[in-house]
């Protein structure tokens, strides 16, 4: 029987890192060394998790369950760190974040591949990869570590059957489109003062997910790579970009710079009696006028808010504009946008004159799969398809509540038309 291969005797890197983002941080001085990881398994505890259900049964953010979530992630990336200078790396590129649960307990892993070179006080770590990493140095952002800001919340029982209630009605659901938009402002807002926090001026490669939590729970997470940007903003805030690597190195040779990622969300109700008439509707070939315009405006309030957060920035325009929609409950739909404010910036420009062609190639591994690509700003993978999943168990009850008050309506009108017949 052939010894196994740990007894061999041989010591071999073993590097997540593709050919061309080898290339790239080699031309900033940079070697790849070994894929590195840290975990962490956490549980809430018995009166931690009691609390947490009654916390989901009132709604909003469940705050020890954030807290958790934070402590659990940080406590992966700080091992993973540790790990990498125990191998004498000075950085780690390519820094994921993962939630995992096991056994009715949480796991949170952090990975990524460690690289040698020149180095600074401590182990830098970041979420771009090896050439999103290239593009940064060379336009002026130098990494100092993976950064994060999230909040675990829940709609609640009584915003549960409000929606219900509101979606006897027609139009935007105030308190809904509120709820959310603090939501992911608080997130964005947590994000930039962990990288205040680490010496920071800037976050770019912000990334935006939602991640299941338990039966009734969500998380908003943002994730980035803290850095010090090549011209801070005038305001003393964070700079924050959703930007690819690639698009930064394009704005700054043009001489633009990121100032803000932000984020807008409309929550609007189709209604009961719009709702029988697209009913009606689409029982024959055609658009669905009603539909289309609550979309539509959706869409509009959306843009509107963007248009105004970049404005507060003082920024010139917002471009990486993307919109989502979602369905929330049966007749509850949210339209969500996001985008980066941008501003021209005097004395902004990359290091090269050209960006080298391995810095914006397709990676084969990063090639979309039609079957499994995610929504924009949206988390792809196991989580988000358990995300689904459970979308689709709260749509079923949903879907009952809703029919429940539909034909309630029904019966009224009926009742109505007789008696005033």
């Amino acid at each position: 029987m052939p010894a196994p291969r740990h007894n061999l005797g041989v010591t071999l890197p073993v590097s997540g890192m593709s050919g061309n983002e080898i290339w790239c941080l080699a031309q900033k001085g940079y070697t790849p060394g070994e894929l590195v990881v840290g975990n962490s398994v956490c549980s809430l505890g018995l009166a931690g998790g009691i609390g947490a259900q009654l916390r989901g049964i009132a709604g909003g953010e469940v705050g020890n369950v954030t807290a958790l979530i934070s402590e659990g992630r940080h406590a992966a990336i700080l091992r993973m760190e540790q790990e990498a200078l125990k191998h004498g790396a000075v950085g780690v590129t390519g820094v994921t974040s993962e939630l995992r649960h096991l056994a009715g307990y949480t796991e949170f892993l952090s990975q990524g591949t460690g690289v040698h070179g020149r180095g600074g006080e401590h182990v830098f770590s970041t979420a771009a990869s090896g050439m999103e990493t290239y593009c940064h140095l060379d336009c002026g952002y130098e990494p100092v570590r993976f950064a994060m800001g999230n909040v675990a919340y829940a709609l609640g029982l009584g915003r549960g059957l409000m929606g219900s209630f509101r979606t006897l009605g027609r139009g935007e659901v105030h308190e809904f489109s509120k709820m959310y938009n603090d939501i992911r402002h608080t997130a964005l807002t947590r994000l930039q003062a962990e990288a205040a926090g680490l010496g920071a001026d800037a976050v770019v490669d912000v990334r935006v997910q939602i991640l299941p939590w338990g039966p009734s729970a969500v998380e908003l997470l943002l994730t980035g790579t803290a850095s010090r940007g090549p011209v801070p903003r005038a305001d003393g805030q964070i700079t924050t970009s959703e930007l690819t690597g690639e698009e930064l190195w394009n704005l700054a040779a043009l001489g633009y710079a990121p100032v803000e990622f932000v984020m807008a969300t409309s929550v609007v109700s189709l209604g009961v009696a719009a709702g029988l008439g697209t009913l009606l509707q689409s029982l024959s070939r055609g658009e669905l006028p009603e539909l289309t315009s609550l979309i539509y405006e959706a869409r509009e309030r959306c843009l509107d808010l963007l248009r105004q957060d970049a404005a507060r920035v003082g920024a010139d325009r917002v471009i990486g504009n993307r919109l989502t929609l979602r369905e929330l409950m049966p007749g509850l739909i949210e339209m969500v946008a996001v985008g980066t404010a941008v501003k021209r910036v005097d004395g902004i420009a990359p290091h090269t004159p050209l960006l080298p062609v391995q810095a914006v190639i397709v990676e084969r591994g990063e090639l979309e799969d039609p079957m499994t690509r995610s929504e924009p700003g949206v988390a792809a993978g196991n989580e988000m398809r358990s995300a689904r999943s459970g979308q689709q168990a709260g749509g079923l009850v949903g879907g009952l509540i809703g029919a429940v008050f539909f034909l309630i309506a029904l019966a009224a009108f009926f009742v109505n038309f007789f008696v005033n017949s």
